[in-house]
């Protein structure tokens, strides 16, 4: 019985261990399922938003993105200028290991100097760019070698595909995408790109895989075009002739302009040197400037048509006033000025012909200060054109109050006022337009300030006309300086210019500048054609120096644009050859074809002043047959055309050798005698 009892209360202590073990094990469990729940509803609700963020930065992440540099094009949509992706390469100095190894090598391969690169490798900056374009193959070499701190960053670099053409006027860009000069610099604002901060998705290796709304491809970053009014072969016609020219007279510089008159668009800006901006490096400033833009002179004799113009308009002088011309010296307040020939009593248009300095002194004075210098004002001398160029000068023109009469005398022709190449083109496409200024646009897209300035008169139809004439006269007429510049079968006008350079201390030195601008046709132009050529020698003059390269341009744009025209219209309605008939023939043949075309000049002359209205022509009051002998056709036709009596002309030339009648003989009356002139050319 006792032993029985023992047995049981063993078996209930071991079954009472056994529960509390279950006991034990289900409140453990319970506990634990407890702690899960408590940590999954803490990393739930109140840690959820936190770490939901951290898992989000892990996986996406914002980058910064520039946008490709906006294009350069010409009228017809031929690039000029492109950015283009490429590599640069950076370090990171404080993750450079090894800077000896990492100098030597990277010197190496990006043909650098081993010290200049070590410089930068043990800089105190927390990075440094190497270089902002790296080839291919060099970045290649490069990834392999595996070097720390070294790293690759996707950069645009600028690309001029045709090198050197319009340089000056493209100018250039530096490091940070900006633009430095040029139209690069005028339009930097529109050709950059955005920066734009964006959000990519990325997998567990850090590869970048999605793009989200806020992605790149959704937004339009990228810098906008422009598109110049330039013809990109019409430029190179200009530069290569400008080349010629600089190169050919041992010349310091050239700029060369084409401008299209109905619109007023510049059709080809060409400065010499050249450069070419794909360089980068060491480009000098020099070398880089729109010369064309920037630079002011003295314009020298292609004034004169711009004065003679006021003159006309404010009815000082007519076609057919005549000036004393000093036999090629003219003492005026205490300085003498002087003429490169000597000559005596010419009319207006055989001033701008010879280019006499002493008859448009007298011209201006007659004009006088304040009136030359309104208009000179209305030319748009005295400041900027409204070129989109940076820094474009606005040349040099004195207060009026400031002028003397000796002033007014040398700047009527070109001596003492100062413009820049694209100021005096402006001032004659006002000329050429029949006197209604017109702004210069070398902007097609988008439209600039310039195409909505308003259009305004300063000179008449007529006077521009007259003007018009006698530029042609310049290229066409005997003794005009512009001779050079003919192209038969085509007539043009111009007017040269060689302006003596101030020297460097003070007064004028021994440099001169020799330009020359033309007309074609000469008469309602459609283009303007302008070329200057600094220092050259030995020869300066306008005339020798820049009229062939006028011609070649204006040759081989005509030929270009297929305007070439096969006969040519005069003037006086009459059709010239293409090629005169005189080019093949024999050297008796071609005197006879000279004489005849002499003789034609002047009885054009006769008939421009035989059809001129009474008040166009001086009243002249001779009883007898004048002397002539000696004196200018024109002045002589304008005492005949009073008589009534169109004489017959022998020989060659614009001056008077002998006559019939004689001097002091009676006027021919009722018989129509004959009146004979013999001409022959100056001594």
């Amino acid at each position: 019985m006792r032993a029985a009892t023992a047995a049981d209360r063993q078996q209930a202590t071991v079954r009472d261990w056994s529960r509390v073990k279950l006991t034990c094990v289900g409140v453990f469990f319970c506990l634990a399922w407890l702690g899960l729940w408590s940590r999954a509803g803490y990393l739930q609700i109140v840690a959820g938003p936190e770490l939901a963020e951290k898992a989000i930065r892990q996986h996406l992440a914002s980058e910064v993105d520039k946008g490709a540099r906006g294009e350069i094009y010409d009228r017809g949509g031929r690039l000029l200028a492109k950015s283009v992706e490429c590599e640069a390469l950076f370090v990171r100095p404080r993750e450079v290991t090894d800077p000896d190894r990492t100098a030597a090598f990277l010197a190496k391969v990006l043909r650098m100097k081993e010290q200049r690169v070590r410089q930068k490798l043990t800089s105190n900056s927390s990075m440094v760019y190497l270089s902002w374009r790296v080839g291919d193959r060099t970045a290649a070499r490069i990834r392999e070698a595996s070097l720390p701190g070294v790293y690759f960053s996707k950069e645009y670099a600028r690309f001029y595909p045709n090198g050197h053409l319009a340089s000056q006027l493209m100018g250039f860009v530096g490091v940070g995408d900006v633009g430095l000069e040029g139209m690069e610099k005028a339009f930097d604002t529109r050709l950059t790109g955005r920066q734009a901060k964006y959000v990519v998705q990325r997998d567990a290796s850090g590869r970048r895989f999605f793009f989200d709304s806020q992605g790149r491809e959704l937004a339009d970053i990228n810098g906008h075009g422009v598109r110049l009014t330039i013809d990109s072969q019409i430029q190179f016609f200009a530069e290569e002739e400008l080349e010629k020219a600089v190169t050919a007279n041992n010349a310091k510089a050239g700029t060369a302009i084409v401008v299209h008159v109905p619109t007023g668009e510049v059709l080809a800006m060409a400065n010499y040197p050249f450069f070419n901006p794909n360089v980068g490096r060491g480009i000098s400033p020099r070398v880089a400037r729109n010369h064309a833009a920037l630079d002011v002179f003295e314009p020298g004799s292609t004034m004169k048509p711009l004065l003679v113009a006021a003159a006309l308009q404010e009815r000082v002088v007519r076609p057919t006033s005549t000036f004393n011309c000093e036999n090629g010296k003219f003492a005026f307040a205490n300085r003498v000025i002087k003429d490169t020939h000597s000559y005596g009593v010419l009319p207006v248009n055989m001033i701008v012909r010879v280019s006499s300095n002493i008859g448009a002194a007298k011209i201006g004075l007659q004009l006088g200060s304040p009136r030359l210098h309104a208009y000179f004002e209305k030319l748009g001398f005295g400041r900027p054109t409204g070129l989109p160029i940076s820094g474009e000068g606005k040349g040099l023109l004195r207060p009026l109050k400031a002028w003397s009469p000796l002033d007014l005398a040398t700047q009527s022709f070109g001596q003492g006022v100062a413009v820049t190449p694209a100021q005096l083109a402006q001032a004659f496409l006002i000329l050429a337009n029949d006197g209604v200024y017109k702004p210069l646009r070398l902007v097609a897209e988008p439209e600039d300030a310039q195409a909505k300035r308003a259009p305004y008169r300063v000179f008449d139809v007529d006077v521009s006309r007259t003007v018009q004439r006698m530029m042609r006269e310049v290229v066409h007429e005997e003794h005009g300086t512009g001779r050079t510049a003919r192209i038969p079968g085509l007539e043009i006008g111009g007017k040269t210019g060689t302006a003596q350079k101030a020297g460097p201390h003070g007064g004028y030195g021994n440099k001169y500048l020799g330009s020359f601008v033309s007309f074609v046709p000469a008469i309602s132009p459609e283009y303007i054609v302008m070329v200057m050529v600094d220092e050259p020698e030995p020869s300066h003059y306008g005339g020798v120096v820049a009229a062939p390269a006028v011609r070649e341009i204006t040759l081989r744009t005509l030929s270009y644009l297929g305007r070439m025209p096969e006969s040519v219209q005069l003037a006086d309605g009459a059709a010239a050859p293409a090629v005169p008939p005189a080019a093949s023939a024999t050297p008796a043949a071609r005197a006879q074809a000279d004489a005849s075309k002499a003789l034609s000049v002047a009885d054009k002359e006769i008939m421009e002043i035989a059809q001129s209205t009474p008040t166009e022509v001086k009243t002249v009051e001779v009883h007898a047959v004048p002397n002539f002998s000696g004196m200018p056709l024109r002045r002589a036709i304008e005492i005949l055309v009073q008589k009534g009596i169109v004489p017959r002309l022998e020989g060659q030339g614009l001056i008077v050798n002998k006559q019939s009648p004689a001097p002091g003989a009676p006027w021919p009356g009722d018989n129509k005698k004959e009146f004979v002139l013999w001409l022959s050319r100056p001594s």
